[in-house]
């Protein structure tokens, strides 16, 4: 059984640890997809910062001092972005796209035919760019470039048009950066000249789940081979109120199977301790009745030989220890009876006055001192102190602590019974000088059944001499408490209602 037992354990702790373990690897693919997610969002959220760059870099005026304006002459500067599609066929078909981009000069007043100096709205600026496109056919300067790298006429346009907006308005590291931290994205960014046209964003999720990143490498001049790097680090923190839900769904079942694997193991070390117990309960129960049945037939052996029955001594003797071997039968009985009550109310009184200095008396006056042992008892208990109780039980009461200071002693032995009176109770103190009772086992020594370790198998008994005392004073509406230093003595007080 033992064996069992032992291997139900091992089993349940290597259950338990995989189960952890597969718990732990469930969890670590729902961080990914959670870090994955997070990471797509954050994204997005980039991007559009990018855009919204864009377009306010789209919207700002063109500050910068243009080569092609001749100073204080009122000339007005507009570029005009465009692109060609040439294909070559042969064997293949090699498809080549050149991006231009024309500026031209104006005088937006004389087209408008404005007077030189007046102020000139945004409408009217527009209109005199759109005329100025009409009526103007060789542009001032103008920029080529390769843009055969487009997958399409839309990408080519579009990096163009990046182009101009490159020229008008240059991209900022610190302009790019206020946009993200407006929207709580904390980032490292680097402006970067890449050596090949790069026309399309490069995204390079997280490597480690420990310390993730996202980076960006976007191309926001394309043709120039401009590009903006964004670094994002993320911290795990973040990531984890995306799946609260399955946290604690997964720590509830976690807890949920761990508790019924203990409670189950739990539950069949009870029905193996019980199942001890009740061997032992057995074993103990035919040890304790065989003595008084032995004495017995002994006593009615007795009673048949005609001789022995002629000696008065001798017959008074056989009926003394038969009366004996009864009494002692019937108060193991009567324990066992008691000790199986569920309720102490239905244990039955025979509540009387009783003198505790005489019961104390009778009790040493029926102690059996073993051959190898010294016993002393000492009463010291006033003559005059009465309690109302059951004589009967308080008398098993005071017997099985008394049998116990001799059981569990030395050689010698010491014991001492003292009473006091206290606002209406009574407190009865038997102590003695015996071996003590272990810290550990004071706080189990009143339930049924239990057997410290010092005394399991150095001498018999059910584990229930304890247990009776302390349901009985209970039925008599008191307590008992136990004070002990092992290997100096043990001292029980009881405390009754007088």
């Amino acid at each position: 059984m033992e064996r069992r037992i032992k291997t139900l354990y091992i089993i349940t702790i290597v259950a338990i640890l995989a189960f952890l373990g597969m718990q732990v690897y469930w969890l670590y693919g729902r961080y990914e997809f959670a870090l994955s997610d997070y990471e797509r969002n954050l994204t997005e959220k980039i991007l559009k910062c990018v855009d919204d760059y864009k377009s306010i870099r789209e919207k700002t005026s063109n500050t910068r001092t243009d080569s092609l304006k001749q100073g204080g002459n009122g000339a007005d500067a507009f570029s005009l972005p465009a692109f060609s599609l040439q294909q070559e066929y042969g064997d293949t078909v090699k498809t080549t796209r050149t991006a231009r981009i024309y500026t031209y000069l104006f005088s937006a007043h004389e087209l408008l035919g404005l007077e030189p100096g007046t102020p000139l709205t945004a409408e009217q600026k527009a209109k005199a760019a759109e005329l100025a496109q009409q009526q103007m056919e060789e542009p001032a300067d103008s920029a080529v470039f390769d843009a055969s790298g487009a997958r399409d006429e839309n990408e080519a346009w579009s990096a163009t048009n990046n182009v101009n907006v490159e020229r008008k308005c240059p991209f900022r590291a610190d302009g790019i950066d206020s946009l993200l931290r407006k929207e709580g994205i904390r980032a490292d960014i680097t402006l970067h000249k890449a050596d090949s046209t790069i026309w399309r964003t490069k995204i390079e999720n997280h490597k480690s789940v420990f310390s993730p990143e996202v980076s960006l490498t976007i191309p926001y001049s394309q043709l120039q081979g401009l590009t903006a790097i964004i670094v994002s680090r993320i911290n795990p923190l973040d990531v984890l109120p995306g799946m609260w839900q399955t946290l604690i769904i997964s720590l509830l079942v976690s807890v949920l199977l761990i508790v019924c694997l203990a409670l189950q193991f739990s539950t069949v070390l009870k029905l193996s301790r019980l199942d001890r117990m009740r061997n032992g309960f057995i074993t103990t129960m035919i040890h304790e009745l065989k003595r008084p049945i032995s004495t017995l037939k002994m006593c009615v052996s007795g009673l048949d030989n005609e001789r022995m029955m002629g000696d008065t001594q001798v017959r008074k003797e056989i009926l003394a220890e038969t009366r004996n071997a009864l009494d002692n039968l019937s108060s193991y009985f009567s324990k066992l009876r008691d000790i199986t009550f569920n309720n102490v109310e239905q244990i039955p009184l025979n509540i009387q006055s009783v003198n505790l200095h005489d019961l104390f008396e009778a009790v040493a006056s029926a102690i059996v001192s073993p051959a190898d042992k010294k016993v002393t008892v000492s009463n010291g208990i006033d003559r005059e102190l009465v309690v109302s109780a059951d004589r009967s039980h308080l008398y098993n009461i005071l017997n099985n602590l008394v049998e116990n200071a001799v059981k569990y002693s030395g050689v010698s032995v010491e014991i001492n019974a003292s009473a006091r009176e206290r606002e209406g109770f009574v407190e009865l103190m038997v102590s003695d000088n015996g071996n003590g009772i272990p810290s550990g086992d004071i706080k189990h020594i009143f339930k049924r059944f239990y057997r410290g370790k010092a005394s399991a198998g150095e001498q018999p008994g059910m584990g229930l001499g304890l247990a009776y005392v302390k349901l009985l004073i209970e039925a008599h509406g008191g307590e008992i408490s136990v004070e002990s230093i092992e290997g100096r003595g043990t001292c029980f007080t009881i405390t009754l209602p007088q």
